[in-house]
C-alpha cells in the first residue's frame, strides 16, 4: 500500500529582531542589499518610503510595527526582500535572509489558537529552536493603507 505524503511548500525564511518569519517562495522576486530609501508624502505609517529598483519605483514597508517591534533605522547590513502581491511589488527590510526551507503542510499550526486577531499570519511552524511565523503578504496592507499608498504614488506621479 502506498503511503500518502502531505504537500511540501518552499518558503523564504528571514529574520527581524531575532525572530524568524517566512513568505511563500513564489511571492519573493529577489533579495537585494539595502539601498537609499526616499520618503513619499501622504503614505500610511507602515510605508517607510520608496526605492528605485531597475527603473521601477517600489514602496518599502517597515514590518517592525506590524510585528510589534520598535522602529529602527536601516543599516548597510540589512537586506530588502522584493516581493510581489497581486497589486504591486513591495520591498521589505529584513535583518537577514536565512534561505529557503521546505515546510510540510502537516507542520503548519493555525495561528488563531496562538495569536488571535493577527490576520497577516497564516501559519506557525514549531521548530526545535523556536517558532517560524508564515505571513500572508496580501494582508500586510489594509485596504485603506493600499488606497492611501496608491493615491500617494499617483499624486507624486510615481509608478512601477
Amino acid at each position: 500500500m502506498m503511503k500518502m505524503t502531505s504537500p511540501v511548500w518552499p518558503y523564504v525564511v528571514f529574520r527581524v529582531e531575532g525572530q524568524r518569519y517566512a513568505l511563500h517562495l513564489l511571492q519573493v522576486e529577489r533579495v537585494i542589499s539595502m539601498v537609499a530609501i526616499s520618503t513619499l508624502p501622504k503614505t500610511p505609517p507602515v510605508v517607510a518610503g520608496v526605492i528605485n529598483y531597475r527603473g521601477s519605483i517600489v514602496p518599502v514597508l517597515d514590518l517592525r510595527p506590524r510585528f510589534g517591534l520598535r522602529h529602527r533605522e536601516f543599516g548597510l547590513t540589512d537586506h530588502l526582500l522584493l516581493v510581489r502581491t497581486t497589486r504591486r511589488m513591495l520591498a521589505l527590510p529584513v535583518d537577514e535572509v536565512l534561505g529557503v526551507n521546505e515546510i510540510s503542510v502537516d507542520n503548519l499550526l493555525t495561528p488563531s489558537a496562538i495569536l488571535p486577531g493577527v490576520g497577516y499570519v497564516t501559519g506557525i511552524v514549531a521548530l526545535a529552536d523556536g517558532l517560524l511565523f508564515i505571513h500572508d503578504l496580501e494582508a500586510l496592507l489594509s485596504m485603506d493603507e493600499e488606497r492611501r499608498l496608491a493615491e500617494a504614488m499617483d499624486d507624486t506621479d510615481v509608478h512601477e
